[in-house]
């Protein structure tokens, strides 16, 4: 293969391949790496219901098709690779994977992020047996047992709904008195009689012998110690930003999510940081789309500039 790009975009997820959808359409001649599955965390999305034009029900990973098949249609190559480093090379950048070297006039990192654990014990170590970071994934192996989930935004809330599916019960343990989810999405775990929220409380423990077994719990108002037998916790308290590739040279907020301006440019002329991975007041697929195309459109002006 020609390693010779105008574009290399680092990330197949929304952000990536709106950017690669752009880029190919102003003609920048892009490659696409992605370590894992094109889509990134929509693929495990069980339903996508607040992207523009999307009526139908659709799952994260038919969405995540359809955006890999827009840009390969544009002529983008999507090459499975992990990325390790990104280099400047006097006006060009190199980008490393673990088996070759690209040589190309600009790059957009969009390699979004991961979910965030609890760090309590036994949560590695049933990681895989009982404990999860996907109700879609997971969660058809719970059918008609007790599971919990922990959190209390959109993520927690809609994966709750979703495990009424499968679970005849599913405890919401949130941290706080209020759930931080939009409206419509606690109105409706509200109405679900399979879910009972218990509210101002944390995991202190995930326990069990072969498998999750029980969680012991900690009521931060009335300070009471308990437990709760479940079959499987699945965890969704925030995420970490993958940023591995970026944090040497980018500015990052204090989570470590980068500080990009407003045309995606990072601390580096022709890098630029696009989706989950950027310090941002939501993280959905159409405001990751958006930092895509916005990248892609900086990313085509900065080189038609330069080169």
């Amino acid at each position: 293969m020609n390693k010779n790009f105008d574009l290399a975009i680092i990330g197949a997820g929304p952000a990536g391949l709106s950017a690669a959808v752009y880029a190919a359409r102003g003609g920048l001649k892009t490659i696409v790496f992605e370590k894992m599955l094109a889509g990134g965390q929509i693929t495990v999305t069980d339903e996508v219901e607040n992207y523009p034009g999307i009526n139908e029900n659709l799952n994260g990973f038919d969405l995540a098709d359809r955006f890999k098949a827009q840009a390969e249609k544009f002529g983008v190559t999507i090459k499975t690779a992990d990325v390790k480093e990104v280099q400047e090379d006097d006006k060009l950048k190199k980008v490393i994977t673990d088996a070759e070297t690209y040589s190309v006039k600009a790059v957009i990192i969009a390699t979004g992020a991961q979910p965030r654990k609890l760090d309590v014990p036994g949560e590695q170590n049933y990681t895989g047996r009982g404990v999860s970071y996907c109700a879609t994934c997971d969660g058809p192996l719970y059918r008609n047992q007790t599971v919990a989930v922990i959190g209390g935004g959109d993520s927690a809330v809609e994966e709750a709904i979703f495990l009424t599916k499968f679970a005849k019960k599913v405890y919401l343990i949130h941290r706080r008195d209020k759930l931080r989810a939009v409206k419509i999405v606690q109105d409706r775990a509200f109405a679900n009689d399979k879910i009972e929220i218990i509210w101002d409380t944390v995991v202190k423990e995930v326990k069990g012998e072969q498998m999750v077994e029980k969680l012991d719990l900690y009521n931060r108002k009335t300070k009471e110690s308990s437990q709760l037998e479940v079959g499987g916790v699945f965890i969704f308290v925030g995420y970490l930003p993958n940023n591995d590739l970026i944090k040497d040279f980018a500015e990052l907020d204090a989570i470590g999510f980068v500080k990009a301006n407003d045309k995606m440019e990072t601390n580096v002329a022709g890098i630029y940081s696009a989706g989950d991975l950027n310090h941002k007041i939501l993280r959905q697929v159409v405001t990751s789309a958006s930092d895509g195309a916005i990248a892609a459109f900086a990313a085509e002006k900065w080189i038609e500039e330069n080169f």
